[in-house]
């Protein structure tokens, strides 16, 4: 549901305007430093989480620097995020962020997951147990091999 004329709700501009926070906190930065910063806005963004989003976004942190360090950690529009050469792979967007039943692990076109005419790339999680870490396990070596 929208609230203004241009179509977008609160939430969504807000998540907008942090996206465009994130873009100006690195510009001008290369190399280490725009990874050391990135890094650190991804820490904090997982550190504001609570619940099973934060379960979920700690969970996927850990999965990925075990199995994918090559992935970058940084925000996408507040969010916890995983990037290969600046674009994004995966991402958690948790339930509080829009007032959702559910937050979400989410992965992108770059994602490796193809199979065959159609297949999922986002994954809700209501709880973060020993058969949900191992198939977001799966998941995200497949995203990257």
């Amino acid at each position: 549901m929208s609230d203004t004329k241009s179509g977008f709700s609160a939430d969504e501009r807000a998540a907008m305007a942090q996206r465009a926070d994130e873009l100006r906190s690195t510009k001008g930065l290369k190399g280490a430093a725009k990874l050391a910063k990135e890094l650190e806005a991804c820490a904090e963004a997982i550190d504001a989480l609570g619940g099973v989003d934060g379960d979920l976004a700690r969970a996927v942190h850990r999965i990925v620097t075990e199995l994918a360090p090559d992935l970058n950690p940084k925000t996408y529009y507040g969010f916890p995020a995983y990037a290969a050469d600046g674009k994004v792979v995966v991402f958690v967007q948790p339930a509080a962020k829009f007032d959702t039943r559910y937050p979400t692990v989410n992965f992108t076109e770059d994602a490796h997951l193809d199979d065959g005419d159609m297949w999922p790339v986002s994954f809700a999680v209501v709880a973060v147990t020993p058969a949900v870490d191992e198939r977001i396990r799966t998941l995200v070596a497949q995203a990257v091999a």
